[in-house]
């Protein structure tokens, strides 16, 4: 073995080289000396300097694993075909749901390979339609991205929020929608906000800025609500609240469709969030408190006269909506309007003169229209199982809905609210034909007995031979549901005959807030034992076997995908943890991890706790000298959601652990985040990369 010396910070430090794999050389990865302690346990942490991702030492690092990930990917015979094939497909016109404003009609479109959705108005629904705000000309590459709109009360005005390089910082900016103009309202350092109109400007959260350097890294305090006033300076906005007693939560305005209520929501303290309300017809009438239980949910649905709707999940697991008056809007006073039901509650809204509500059933939407009194009318026909999503406002005589499942691609449909009648408005023209598929939901017993759904989707005819190569996808956290959705990614690895499977673990929302519960904390194997459950179906079930098994997941999904190849190498033959939370000790220490410990616990809390974290923490659970399956690691240098250094640790301690013939890479994009806003052209260059490393480990090669 060679050894070599690198100075790091001042610091002479050892490295010793990995081990040559078949076929792959893997860079140095300089370790140190540094140990934390926990409880009395000392825990070391080697790989401590790729936390810091702005050093000269990390950014060599870098640029040394991505020369040796994509010497391996340009090896693969199929790549370039994959990405012609993935670049075919995507290009189709791709409709967002029109929604009406001040009597105008917007929407997004994208004309096929454009990086960003361009914004549309039209006077009516048949009228030719003109660019509003196109994204693309924000910036040369795509990498600016629009993230949320907002209009003023009379239409005049558009707030719109942007991100760079898909960081979670948003800068706002304004234009006239008559003119197309912008003008010169410009704020920065805004974080998880939209624009809440009222008056002559708009309510919006934000952090004071960071230090320089550490944008992407340091840990989010003091959110604060502001109010800015057109055409003055940010520096001139006025304070509208901030808690100082809790710096690390979030607070986000809310506006009432009548502008007379401000609603503050505070979140990161649970599982759910805090609400108060003010008043603003008196500058000093008292914010007052709606609920503070902050391990429950609750959300303003609508203000109508002096009634206010919400939906919330205290004392209904599986959410109710419920009402109060704005004379006495205390929980305390709520009244249930619609009652918890066996499926889960999902989304409120009210169009026409109707409440439309969204259920989700074993993971597929229903949805049903509701007198504004909670009488249910009527059922509202979708296509099939799938998912839904309606816009429409309050007053309107119809509405749009988008409806999408695995084999049926995003499409647009006008619907009557009054007679309860829907019809096709666009569908995409996708080269897809999907008679060709098959898609099913099955059940399968986890572990402890508990009965989990997943969704299969492969191509007609296939058979059960045990020999067919599957992509098994999970989630599993924060109370996020997994429901049918299409891609046209997938398409090339179901044409060539894989099984797409998509599966409902527990720590979603699928079923509920006892199901969320059940996968938190120190329930946390759950998760894990549902995921390797399905694995075991699915080869029980004759569909396939272990060296045709590919997993994946991105962000919690990533730390999942780390925890089961540890705990199970021998189950998968590939795996594709994307920004991955790995590192279970550390988590809470960058950005926004802080927020997750209402999912996760802190390796400061308790020993126990700290304990149960490292005990499936994907960072230290990997064991030297074992036989890990073919893993691709996926980050960027821009997500400061996840923080970048998760993957660096986790990769770097991988290569050094993996004694099979696997290779272990890591791809880490540039100019990129978490995922949101990422230009189609990274897309496509990220999934052709994810799929051919996939697909070559798993034996397959595309169909031409």
């Amino acid at each position: 073995m060679q050894t070599h010396l690198l100075i790091l910070s001042g610091a002479m430090i050892i490295v010793n080289a990995c081990t040559p794999k078949p076929g792959v050389t893997y860079p140095e990865t300089a370790k140190d000396n540094t140990v934390d302690t926990y409880f009395g346990v000392e825990v070391p942490d080697p790989y401590r300097w790729l936390e810091n991702d702005t050093s000269a030492a990390t950014a060599v690092w870098v640029a040394a694993q991505n020369s040796v990930t994509n010497g391996y990917l340009q090896q693969i015979p199929f790549r370039e075909t994959l990405i012609r094939k993935l670049t075919e497909l995507a290009d189709y016109e791709k409709y967002g749901s029109p929604f009406k404003k001040n009597g105008r009609y917007y929407f997004f479109k994208n004309n096929g390979l454009q990086n960003q959705g361009v914004l549309y108005v039209q006077d009516t629904p048949e009228a030719e339609p003109r660019v509003l705000l196109d994204p693309n000309t924000l910036s040369e590459d795509g990498t600016v991205a629009l993230n949320s709109i907002s209009f003023s009360k009379d239409g005049k005005h558009l707030a719109y929020l942007i991100s760079r390089s898909g960081s979670d910082w948003q800068e706002v900016f304004v234009l006239d929608t008559e003119s197309g103009k912008q003008l010169p309202d410009h704020l920065r350092w805004v974080k998880f906000s939209g624009a809440e109109w009222q008056g002559n400007g708009f309510y919006y959260s934000a952090y004071n800025a960071p230090e320089a350097g550490k944008e992407f890294s340091d840990v989010n305090e003091n959110h604060k609500i502001y109010y800015h006033t057109m055409g003055t300076p940010q520096s001139a906005d006025r304070l509208a609240y901030e808690n100082p007693a809790f710096p690390k939560r979030f607070y986000l305005a809310g506006i009432s469709e009548d502008q007379n209520y401000l609603f503050v929501y505070e979140d990161g303290g649970g599982r759910g969030n805090g609400l108060y309300m003010k008043s603003l017809k008196s500058p000093r009438s008292p914010l007052q408190t709606l609920a503070d239980n902050l391990n429950n949910q609750y959300e303003v649905v609508e203000v109508l006269g002096d009634r206010i709707l919400f939906i919330t999940n205290d004392g209904a697991p599986k959410y109710r909506l419920m009402e109060a008056t704005v004379s006495k809007p205390a929980f305390a006073n709520w009244k249930e309007l619609v009652p918890e039901s066996d499926a889960v509650l999902a989304s409120a809204q009210v169009i026409g003169d109707k409440l439309i509500l969204v259920y989700n059933k074993d993971a597929s939407a229903h949805a049903y229209a509701y007198s504004l009194n909670g009488e249910r009318l009527y059922e509202i026909e979708l296509p099939a199982p799938g998912t839904v999503a309606f816009s429409g406002e309050k007053g309107d005589s119809e509405a749009f809905f988008v409806f999408t499942s695995f084999t049926f691609p995003a499409s647009i449909y006008r619907y009557n609210v009054a007679e309860n009648r829907s019809e096709l408005y666009r569908a995409p023209k996708v080269f897809f034909n999907p008679s060709d598929y098959h898609s099913e939901q099955v059940f399968y017993t986890s572990k402890d007995g508990t009965r989990v759904p997943m969704f299969l989707t492969y191509k007609e005819g296939l058979e059960r031979n045990g020999n067919n190569p599957v992509l098994l996808y999970g989630y599993g956290g924060f109370n996020i549901s997994l429901n049918p959705n299409f891609s046209t990614m997938r398409l090339p690895f179901l044409e060539s005959g894989g099984i797409y499977v998509q599966t409902n673990l527990r720590g979603g929302g699928e079923y509920g807030e006892e199901w969320h519960v059940a996968g938190t904390r120190m329930q946390k194997q759950n998760v894990f034992d549902d995921f390797i459950a399905a694995a075991e179906y699915l080869i029980k079930e004759n569909y396939t076997r272990p060296e045709k098994i590919a997993i994946q997941g991105g962000s919690n999904g990533g730390l999942l995908v780390g925890a089961v190849v540890n705990q199970r190498p021998e189950l998968f033959r590939v795996a594709i943890p994307q920004v991955g939370v790995m590192d279970m000790l550390r988590y809470h220490k960058f950005t926004i991890g802080w927020n997750w410990a209402s999912d996760y616990g802190t390796s400061e809390e308790s020993p126990e706790m700290f304990e149960y974290l490292r005990g499936y923490s994907p960072l230290h659970t990997l064991k030297a000298g074992t036989a890990y399956p073919a893993v691709l690691i996926t980050t960027a240098d821009h997500d400061d959601r996840v923080v970048p250094a998760h993957s660096f640790k986790y990769a770097a301690t991988l290569q050094a652990a993996n004694r099979g013939p696997n290779p272990t890479l890591i791809r880490i994009d540039s100019k990129a985040g978490h995922g949101a806003g990422k230009p189609i052209a990274k897309q496509i260059e990220e999934q052709a990369d994810i799929y051919a490393f996939m697909m070559y480990n798993l034996g397959m090669k595309p169909v031409e």
